[in-house]
């Protein structure tokens, strides 16, 4: 077996490891770079390696870890993508809407020429994501499948978004488990990750491999936030990730109001055609939730959504107090950007920042206090008042992925560290040589490891 590191190696996003078993090349994730410019490039370059792979394994359905898929397909790749059943009804919704992102970022970079190229095209079409979609097989979490002669693919729950699983492959020599993204056993939504396989290899993921969750009442500070921002006539702008993080954001909503913690009457938009058919999905796939199902069905009693571009453009020029939720969670596109124009000069107004944020995104710069954004080609100053709460986070922090890793059997053999900023995978490192005794090391991206 060997394993080349072709993403999510020395930053968060791209997450892509190529698993050469010995008669395939099997490709976990494929995920979009985001972030830093440098990063963001990558996304424009097919690596060699990835020109005659077999199959490919979805972790679950975030941009970071399947949003390249199109990219690929439109390369020549016509192979199975492999993923959990929600995996593949979220991949439906998330890869149209960022097929729908690119072609539109092309036509409005042609339309006021603020691209670098003489004609900017999308990195992908719809088309591309549509051929994507065609290709995806849904594998029922615990059920194990065989790829070519001795490899064997199993999944397992692990929390963090709807349908999100890690991975074990087994090619009857060595087993290797590959976390995807952790999840919180405290999670609004998901139940807790359930215990990985053994595995004599790890790839372990380390977005907050280097800190630990605040044990801050998240629900109650965000009322806090909301009374406030209220009371001096501004609204609540939440750039929202479409899928997992609106759907935690409603549901806090509605029990702050029913609690009485925040005004009944104050109106909440939902602005994300991507998140309200994500909604629906979370309702359809509503039996793997941690909720009640009347707590499911519910999340958008009272809630306006927002389903033309019209409709947006009038919600960010309205003046009575809103919580409007919008994409993207980072703020890199989408409609949360034209919000953010009209909302971030004004002192009343407020920002709140639910979850991680990417370095080199609008929303890191925001949480790094930046007073100036760049959107659209223009130059935004930023007066409202800016939050973040990282209790709404779906990623597990440093302890809560060692205690994961305790639930495995045995110590693997190696520990790769891998999906985290520098800081955080070297972190994740040291607490695992010293904590548990593991071998462990941070793989450079294209790094190829022969096991």
């Amino acid at each position: 077996m060997k394993i080349h590191f072709l993403g999510a190696a020395d930053g968060v996003t791209g997450s892509r490891h190529l698993v050469h078993t010995d008669d395939r090349r099997i490709l976990l994730d494929c995920g979009l770079f985001q972030g830093w410019k440098l990063h963001r490039e990558r996304n424009w370059v097919m690596p060699e390696a990835l020109r005659d792979i077999d199959a490919v394994v979805l972790s679950h359905a975030h941009l970071d870890h399947s949003g390249w898929l199109p990219a690929l397909v439109k390369h020549g790749f016509r192979g199975p993508i492999y993923a959990s059943p929600a995996t593949c009804a979220l991949a439906q919704v998330l890869l149209l809407d960022s097929a729908h992102l690119q072609e539109e970022d092309a036509r409005r970079a042609n339309r006021h020429g603020y691209s670098r190229h003489e004609k900017a095209l999308p990195l992908y079409t719809r088309a591309d994501a549509q051929r994507a979609l065609e290709q995806m097989v849904a594998l029922a979490p615990g059920r194990a499948l065989k790829l070519g002669r001795q490899a064997t693919l199993r999944l397992a729950p692990v929390g963090h978004l709807l349908g999100a699983c890690s991975v074990n492959l087994d090619d009857g020599h060595l087993a290797l488990g590959f976390s995807g993204d952790v999840g919180r056993s405290t999670d609004l939504l998901m139940p807790p990750p359930q215990a990985p396989r053994a595995a004599d290899v790890m790839l372990v993921e380390a977005t907050y491999g280097n800190r630990v969750h605040p044990p801050e009442d998240s629900p109650q500070r965000l009322a806090q936030i909301i009374q406030r921002t209220v009371q001096r006539g501004g609204s609540v702008l939440m750039p929202s990730f479409a899928v997992g993080r609106a759907q935690a954001l409603l549901l806090v909503l509605q029990r702050l109001k029913a609690a009485g913690q925040i005004p009944t009457q104050l109106p909440i938009f939902l602005d994300s055609p991507m998140a309200v058919e994500a909604t629906a999905l979370y309702r359809r796939f509503g039996s793997l939730l941690r909720i009640p199902k009347r707590e499911v069905q519910t999340l958008c009693d009272g809630v306006r959504l927002v389903s033309n571009a019209q409709q947006s453009q009038r919600l960010s020029a309205a003046r009575y107090p809103a919580v409007v939720i919008s994409a993207s969670g980072m703020a890199t596109g989408g409609r949360v950007l034209h919000h953010l124009k009209a909302m971030a000069p004004d002192a009343r107004h407020s920002i709140v920042l639910a979850g991680f944020q990417v370095g080199g995104t609008r929303g890191a710069r925001l949480m790094a206090g930046e007073r100036e954004l760049k959107i659209h080609g223009e130059m935004v100053p930023v007066r409202a008042e800016v939050q973040q709460l990282e209790g709404f986070s779906g990623h597990a922090d440093r302890e809560e992925l060692l205690a994961w890793l305790r639930l495995l059997p045995q110590a693997p053999q190696q520990t790769f560290v891998v999906h985290g900023e520098p800081d955080a995978t070297d972190s994740l490192r040291f607490a695992l040589k010293n904590q548990l005794g593991w071998r462990a090391r941070v793989p450079a991206l294209g790094e190829c490891v022969s096991l």
